[in-house]
């Protein structure tokens, strides 16, 4: 008799079930298995917020292979993520199996583990708990208020802003920070400001650069030299002066290594370093943490990835400070290890930060068996993980103070790297490379009262610069620091601002699309407490104190759906012209910014005499003239992003290079489908002939395109590997509708994120196997042994053989139809599809598939005795003479 664990992927279930053996059987949940019905009621705040929850075809289908699989087992062990929504899923699973009446008899156990290592995984299952319910209730309050914001928010916004999408309770706020730093940006004035540098020169002929920090006696502050006739002064004083060491001052310095990885950190860093977005980062630490084979094995390669801890375990330490050892030899070991404390004021996870599994377990021993972008992540988590417990780096650094005696002081500094200690192998950001010049830089020998030479004195012009757009690691950052959000909801946060066009990236930085703009300006508006970032923060801290059971649930959502309800009730009677003054007032600088001829940026360009502002139509916003309907002048908004070309293609083209074994030019070019790279050009001589092209994907930044990146879409499909228990080939390219992945007839798109050019095993049979739960494969037909299957489509279960289509009946099941059902029913009522572009061809086609399909129902026919003519009701008519041809009209005469 086996007993039931039930995890969240099938990749998983596989792995554990090789640690447990055949006493349990591992089953995949397939992440969520129900959710709240996207519609109205699924929340109802008057029945003390009731929750409706509802489970979709997939979640049906693999609760009900847990229930048949638990008939005669004495224990179900939920082992889902060890997180909240992995305590959530489970808390569903028992909910849906108890509905089923198929717990009777069961003892239902909770199990979690923050790695997939076979001794990690017995020690969890020797040690079950119940249910926590309080991390429950956070994910139910969370959960709701989402939903309420959601739902509530989003039909205001439809009636009073036109055009625009949903509202988010996280996601608003984050577009509220983006909005209001490309603000920032616009507002920017940048100010003047110069700098003078001397080279000097020590009595020994060394030279060494130096600035100046005090003019005329006085420090010099940014902008005291603020034009070129004052930089000018302060250099031909430095020129003329004599300059002597007036003080020498050295000091060592220590610099600690960073903590471990937590979500937020890993993001930004593999944003920094290795240009990931935040949920491919996530996904393809997904991929890590779940494992991959080594040695006949399936190893988890990293700890639990959503976690806001930064302690490690005891004995991970002890490994760590052994293979530091080993490596670089015990210079490079602290003497006590090292420990990290959350700077986070409630970390939401009770678990440790993200580590190797196995610290042995070397990036360029396993590099050999990831994907690229596997390998460079696990990299980046391995060398973070030992460089956290190295010993700090030691810097010698050195301040020189030169003065003439008349008033001016020069500065020269200079460090030099006396221990690398962590520096040797990790440096946490990619300004690290300025750094090691500076680290290296060494002044020459100098002793107080040296007389110097002046070699050389420039002064450089310099202009302020306004604050940067945000990144993915930026935003980030900055969510984590105000306190919004939690590791779980970065990623889907940055992804849903996308998704509804509300921002996009442009050299990896957030620009606000028009319409992203205008929702946070009625938003700000009309709803400023919602999208306040300390109401956010003191929320996310209120679920907090939800899961450590400090405070009900109910309690937060009443106290909150009591000040929301009525906000938006005051909404009801809000008047359009209300709304377009508001967002005018916000948005004038943006929309109307000033003309450099000096006239009036509101002026209608047509009229003269009108001024333009906002309206608001069926369709959304648009720039009008006041003077309608006399003036009829309009302006679009860029409300979907526009279509931004890249300026760097100059006359529709960009050389990339050359190919490594034709010759042949790789050309980005711009045609009228979008952006697409080619390999040569046309033959003059040859018309039929044409050049081998592939087009970008969605996502793809023309600008950052490489050689590489083209031969890589140039060589589509390409082999990702074989199906390790079926051994058919799994390829990826690009096709009609986008990339996708594919084994044998099944096709799999990928997702945003997911890369064509790199995407692994794992991943690729991941979606695969998504796939294959709507299509079923039935048996070979009897006729000519080609495939028949039965699929799920947009209007219901049908059947396909070849060309030929019949919908399934009404109540069938796709899992318990026949090969033989299926045969009959395309004998009957098969339907062939039509190619597009070719519904003119369909009739002797369909004509050939029905006789093909149905021998028997033609030989039924061909059998049967003809039918009677039946009589004419009325004698038919005689034909109708034929009229003369009617004379042609003379032409009309033109009208003055």
């Amino acid at each position: 008799m086996t007993d039931i664990v039930v995890v969240e992927s099938p990749s998983k279930a596989k792995t554990i079930n090789k640690y447990l053996g055949d006493s349990y059987k591992v089953l995949a949940s397939f992440g969520h298995v129900r959710d709240l019905p996207p519609k109205d009621g699924s929340v109802r705040p008057d029945e003390d917020f009731a929750m409706s929850w509802e489970a979709d075809e997939r979640g049906n289908k693999h609760m009900g292979e847990i229930a048949r699989a638990l008939k005669g087992a004495k224990t179900l062990y939920l082992a889902t993520d060890p997180d909240r929504e992995g305590e959530a899923i489970s808390w569903h699973v028992r909910a849906m199996l108890e509905d089923k009446n198929a717990l009777k008899g069961v003892n239902v156990l909770r199990v979690t583990f923050n790695e997939i290592t076979k001794s990690a995984v017995k020690t969890a299952m020797a040690h079950p708990r119940e249910l926590d319910q309080p991390l429950i209730e956070a994910y139910m309050a969370r959960r709701a208020l989402d939903y309420l914001v959601g739902f509530t928010l989003s039909p205001v916004l439809w009636r009073k802003l036109p055009g625009s999408k949903s509202a988010g309770r996280v996601q608003s706020v984050s577009l509220r920070l983006i909005c209001e730093r490309e603000a920032e940006i616009e507002v920017f004035k940048s100010r003047e400001y110069w700098t003078i540098e001397a080279g000097m020169v020590t009595p020994a002929g060394a030279p060494f650069p130096a600035r100046l920090t005090h003019y005329q006696g006085k420090k010099l502050e940014q902008f005291d030299l603020g034009g070129e006739a004052k930089a000018l002064a302060a250099k031909e004083a430095v020129k003329s002066g004599s300059f002597t060491v007036a003080q020498v001052d050295k000091k060592r310095t220590k610099r600690n290594p960073p903590p471990p990885f937590i979500t937020s950190t890993l993001q930004q860093e593999a944003s920094r370093k290795l240009g990931f977005s935040s949920q491919q980062t996530m996904r393809l630490a997904q991929q890590l943490y779940e494992g991959i084979d080594i040695g006949g094995e399936t190893v988890g390669l990293i700890t639990y990835m959503r976690t806001d801890g930064v302690q490690l375990a005891k004995e991970a330490v002890t490994a760590i400070r052994a293979q530091i050892k080993s490596d670089f030899g015990p210079d490079y070991i602290p003497v006590a290890p090292r420990e990290y404390i959350s700077k986070a004021k409630n970390a939401q996870e009770a678990h440790e930060a993200i580590r190797p599994t196995d610290i042995g377990l070397k990036p360029e021993r396993v590099g050999r068996m990831l994907s690229s972008e596997q390998a460079r992540l696990y990299e980046l988590i391995y060398k973070r993980a030992m460089a956290c417990q190295m010993s700090a780096a030691e810097l010698d650094q050195t301040a020189v103070d030169m003065t003439d005696g008349k008033g001016q002081t020069l500065r020269a500094t200079g460090s030099v790297l006396a221990f690398d200690g962590f520096l040797k192998l990790y440096h946490e950001d990619q300004d690290d490379a300025s750094s090691d010049d500076e680290d290296s830089r060494l002044l020459p020998p100098i002793a107080k009262g040296d007389p110097l030479k002046t070699a050389k004195v420039d002064a450089s012009q310099h202009f302020t610069q306004p604050p940067p757009r945000y990144s993915e690691a930026s935003l980030v950052k900055k969510m984590e620091e105000l306190g919004i959000g939690r590791p779980s909801t970065y990623a889907s946060i940055l992804t849903v601002l996308r998704d509804r066009n509300y921002v996009r990236l442009e050299a990896r930085r957030f620009i606000p699309e028009d319409r992203g703009r205008l929702v946070t300006a009625f938003l700000t508006s009309f709803f400023s407490r919602y999208v306040d970032t300390g109401f956010t923060a003191a929320l996310e801290e209120q679920l907090d104190e939800i899961a450590e059971g400090k405070m009900r649930w109910r309690d937060v959502l009443r106290a909150f759906w009591d000040d929301f309800s009525a906000a938006v009730a005051q909404t009801k009677d809000l008047k359009i012209s209300d709304v377009i003054d508001a967002l005018d007032a916000d948005l004038g600088p943006h929309f109307f910014p000033p003309r450099e001829d000096g006239t009036d940026p509101r002026s209608c360009p047509a009229c003269g005499a009108g001024r333009i502002g906002l309206k608001l139509g069926r369709f959304g916003s648009f720039i009008g003239c006041s003077n309608y309907p006399t003036c009829q002048y309009t302006r679009k908004l860029a409300i979907d992003g526009g279509d931004n070309p890249d300026e760097s293609l100059k006359d529709g083209m960009r050389l990339l290079g050359k190919h490594p074994e034709t010759g042949e030019d790789i050309t980005l070019k711009r045609g009228p489908y979008g952006l697409y790279v080619q390999q040569g050009e046309p033959d003059p001589a040859d018309k039929k002939a044409k050049p081998k092209r592939s087009s970008l994907t969605k996502g793809m930044d023309p600008e950052a395109l490489t050689l590489e990146d083209a031969l890589g879409l140039l060589s589509l499909p390409r082999l990702i590997g074989l199906h390790p228990e079926s051994g058919q080939k799994i390829e990826a390219g690009v096709g009609r509708f986008g990339p996708y992945v594919k084994m044998g007839a099944i096709f799999a798109s990928l997702d945003r994120d997911d890369d064509v050019l790199h995407i692994g095993l794992n991943r690729a049979m991941d979606l695969i196997g998504k796939k294959q739960d709507s299509i079923r494969s039935l048996g070979d037909h009897p006729k000519d042994g080609a495939p028949v299957v039965a699929r799920k489509g947009r209007f219901g279960p049908y059947a396909q053989w070849g060309n030929v289509v019949a919908n399934l009946p009404r109540g069938v099941e796709l899992g318990d139809f026949t090969l033989e059902q299926a045969v009959a029913l395309l004998a009957e009522k098969g339907k062939v599809i039509v190619p597009k572009g070719k519904k003119g061809a369909a009739k002797k086609p369909a004509a050939k598939a029905k006789a093909k399909a149905a021998p028997a129902v033609k030989e039924a026919k061909a059998k049967a005795p003809p039918k009677a003519k039946a009589k004419p009701k009325h004698p038919a008519k005689a034909p109708a003479k034929a009229k003369p041809a009617a004379k042609p009209k003379a032409p009309a005469k033109a009208k003055a």
